[in-house]
């Protein structure tokens, strides 16, 4: 039995014309570059952000060298929680100069995430060595590694934090 294509009718017509201007549109896509930059969505995400984020560079940063990203006068913000050190600029309003983790900015904040506390008294003194950790319970233990795995899924890994002698 052969197939004839019969073109007599209206909608095998049109069908025939939007197949032949679709398989156009693919094979000659519209090269023409815009006058302006788009700042909306229209026909898809062509357009530049504003400014492209900071370059982050995997660094080692001892608890004094941590110490200066602290959020304060718009800076970068960063913490470490068990010796990986997180940028958390983009969540300035928690971990900044006047957020209710601000005092873990640009310190060791092991300690404070293991045992949920914002105390200051769960910071080590950036001149000292570095909190060991050995008397946390295995369950502040477990609650740390849960906040290292939140952050690693929404933060930039950034650096490590060692000893202060040992950068």
């Amino acid at each position: 039995m052969a197939y004839t294509l019969d073109f007599g009718t209206p909608v095998n017509t049109a069908l025939l014309i939007y197949i032949l201007y679709s398989v156009q549109k693919i094979v000659f896509p519209s090269t023409s570059i815009p006058k302006t930059v788009p700042s909306e969505f229209k026909h898809g995400y062509s357009w530049m952000p504003k400014e492209h984020p900071p370059t982050v560079l995997f660094k080692t940063y001892t608890p004094k060298t941590l110490e200066p990203f602290n959020g304060k006068n718009g800076g970068r913000i960063l913490l470490a929680i068990n010796s990986i050190v997180f940028d958390v600029t983009a969540g300035r309003n928690f971990y900044g100069p006047d957020g209710m983790y601000g005092n873990f900015a640009g310190r060791d904040a092991s300690r404070g995430m293991a045992k949920q506390s914002f105390d200051l008294d769960m910071l080590t003194a950036v001149d000292q060595p570095l909190d060991k950790l050995q008397d946390l319970r295995p369950d502040e233990i477990e609650n740390m590694k849960g906040w290292i795995e939140h952050f690693s899924n929404k933060y930039v890994i950034c650096g490590k934090l060692v000893e202060n002698d040992a950068a």
